[in-house]
């Protein structure tokens, strides 16, 4: 990795012509990607088949084009690139062995195509930790290109100056992780093509609480800091370096929670623009795209340009040099597709092709890593998907269930727990939303090969155990349901689903039943806050066919990421931890496929809603799902009719 640039403010120089008296226009063009998740190729892992909607080796042909059309371009990176994918994880796994399969390749095939596409920088996201410390500083020591990240610090001797954790001022004098920001001298030119020299500092943040979700890697030796402290403390000291120009590289989301000044908040890039010093803004994380009509101008530049590739984001500065140096004064930012929809049909097809030097940087490991998906591991009598996973429990989610708890009770067996209830909380991780009608698992009756395995379990977690109390167990299903909207008894035809509700929080506990009241309010808002707190959808909660008592003890199987408090659920403090499994939950899922030989028959129903006569509620799928209404045929589902948006609408009878 680049080591941090420690050169002056600008010297004079000889060969730097002296301004005119008059301003100079100057046209600066900034180019972004975010949430790549190691998709370089044009390809669905899960389907083995190609697709239209993601792969930097499509987005690089919108790079070559925005690049033609002006004179003066920077290409960033906004984090979460390493990691998130089969491919990334395959990449981490032979990597991690000398000699291995990676003897194939040059390194990291994420980190190999952006070197060919000529990057000028990136940050870090949270999931680029995923796979370890170790792996990400091997991985960036092959980037020709500086990786900046601010807010994220060593701790030197945490455990004897336990104090250290406490204190808010800390980071000053923490040692940091990577390169908090870099100084980039390049040479532009103005509209009558004379050259001058601009100094481009670029600072990186990552959320806070990276700490939490990736607290197996990263544990008590590292802290992070605020993002907007942060940059307050920071953005000063790059201006005094010289820095004509700067760039903040914001791994952190632009929804309403961005608006003001939350402190240690996950999504502060609004906040984050507008803050003195920072010229240009280039967001992420949450997967959206922003801008969504075509170019605009705002109050501060800013652009987030989705994920897996899915647009590039360009920003246009346009700069003056007068006596005080140059400053912006007018931009313009926009997000360009890689696909589309067709208008009639909802269609997804490519707006533009592969671009074949960037196929080639990964094309041995994904070669690699396609021979080893198509493993036969297990046979499945029956369909495995997600297409009504938000309606009723699956077979899909059923079996990784299964998985969990067969770890943990070999984990206990003749142990402390090994008496108490044993439960499993599993969530669709692919179920619509943000990814569109085609992100959805599919597994068809027959073969499982390790492909299908991932497509069952897309996220690199491992297995953690928790000892919890029924009302524990309670409070988990009520923050679960928060995904669906208030239904008054009666109503016709009303959303059932909150689409700001991410399906990965969907984390129903198999091994339970009960029943969901759809007319009582919400407890928790989409985000995990407490909004009616005497509010009760869950009841008749039962354990054996008893009902599961508030203080009774109980185990949950879950993941790393929930066990740590991501998306904020009960009982996830580290006081309740009783186990925490090393292997990834993929492997986990694999290995039990392999033993069992072949998936368990459909479950019956563990959840359920409670009746409510006379109502109807309407809900998205992809239109595959029309193929498996039988294995729905429990309950009233219609097809509506086809959106434009590439999802079905589906009528559900309470």
């Amino acid at each position: 990795m680049p080591a941090p640039d420690t050169a002056p403010a600008h010297p004079a120089s000889p060969e730097t012509p002296a301004p005119p008296p008059h301003s100079i226009a100057l046209h600066l063009r900034l180019l972004a990607t975010s949430d790549l998740h190691a998709h370089v190729l044009a390809w669905n892992y899960y389907s083995d088949t190609p697709s239209e909607s993601c792969g930097l080796a499509r987005t690089a042909a919108l790079i070559a084009r925005a690049r033609s059309e002006a004179a003066n371009c920077l290409l960033f990176d906004n984090g979460d690139f390493l990691n998130g994918n089969p491919l990334g994880d395959f990449a981490a796994e032979s990597l991690a062995q000398p000699g291995g399969a990676a003897a194939l390749w040059p390194g990291h095939p994420m980190i190999a195509a952006m070197n060919q596409l000529g990057y000028d920088g990136a940050t870090l996201g949270n999931h680029d930790f995923s796979a370890g410390i170790g792996l990400l500083t091997a991985s960036l020591a092959q980037a020709n290109f500086p990786v900046v990240a601010a807010n994220i610090q060593v701790i030197p001797e945490v455990l004897a100056n336990p104090e250290v954790l406490a204190n808010p001022e800390s980071a000053a004098h923490s040692t940091p992780l990577f390169t908090p920001y870099a100084l980039l001298d390049r040479h532009f030119l103005d509209a009558d093509g004379q050259s001058w020299p601009l100094r481009i500092g670029i600072i990186g943040f990552l959320p806070p609480q990276t700490l939490i979700w990736e607290q197996r890697h990263l544990k008590s030796h590292y802290q992070t800091s605020e993002i907007l402290a942060t940059a307050r403390r920071l953005v000063p000291e790059l201006r005094a370096r010289g820095a004509d120009v700067v760039i903040a590289l914001s791994h952190s989301g632009i929804d309403s929670e961005s608006t003001g000044n939350q402190g240690n908040g996950e999504n502060v890039s609004f906040a984050l623009a507008a803050l003195a010093g920072i010229d240009a803004t280039i967001a992420g994380h949450t997967h959206l795209v922003f801008p969504t009509d075509g170019p605009v101008r705002q109050a501060h530049p800013l652009v987030m340009p989705g994920f897996f590739g899915s647009h590039l984001g360009v920003i246009d500065l346009h700069l003056q040099r007068g006596a005080t140096g140059w400053r912006v004064v007018a931009h313009q930012t926009e997000t360009r597709p890689i696909a589309g929809r067709v208008a009639k049909t909802g269609q997804l097809t490519a707006l533009v092709a592969s671009v074949p030097e960037i196929d080639a940087a990964a094309r041995p490991c994904h070669d690699a890593l396609r021979r080893r998906a198509e493993t036969v591991i297990g046979q499945t009598p029956h369909p495995l998907h997600s297409y009504f996973a938000l309606i009723q429990p699956t077979a899909a989610l059923h079996l990784v269930a299964e998985a969990q708890i067969a770890s943990v009770r070999a984990t206990f067996q003749g142990g402390d727990y090994a008496a108490l209830p044993l439960l499993a909380a599993v969530a669709p991780f692919k179920a619509g939303g943000r990814g569109g009608a085609e992100n959805y698992t599919d597994v068809p009756a027959g073969p499982l090969t390790a492909r299908h395995a991932a497509d069952l379990y897309v996220h690199p977690n491992s297995i953690v155990a928790l000892r919890l109390r029924g009302r524990d167990i309670a409070l988990w299903l009520e923050r679960a349901v928060s995904l669906y909207h208030r239904i008054q008894p009666g109503a016709q035809d009303v959303p059932l689903i909150d689409p700001d509700f991410p399906s990965f929080n969907f984390d129903m506990i198999y091994g339970l039943t009960c029943q969901i009241n759809l007319s009582a309010q919400r407890r928790f808002d989409a985000k995990g806050r407490v909004i009616h707190p005497r509010a009760r959808r869950i009841t008749d909660l039962r354990f054996h066919g008893q009902p599961l008592r508030p203080g009774a003890e109980v185990v949950l199987a879950t993941n790393s990421y929930r066990s740590s408090g991501g998306s904020g659920f009960a009982g996830t403090t580290p006081d309740r931890v009783i186990y925490e499994g090393c292997k990834p939950t993929r492997e986990v899922l694999e290995n039990h496929i392999r033993e069992t030989g072949i998936a368990t028959p459909p479950p019956l129903p563990g959840w359920r809603f409670a009746p409510m006569p006379g109502t109807t509620v309407l809900f998205d799928s992809a239109p595959r799902a029309l193929d498996h209404l039988s294995d729905v045929a429990n309950l009233r589902i219609e097809p509506v009719m086809p959106q434009a948006n590439g999802f079905h609408r589906f009528r559900l009878h309470l």
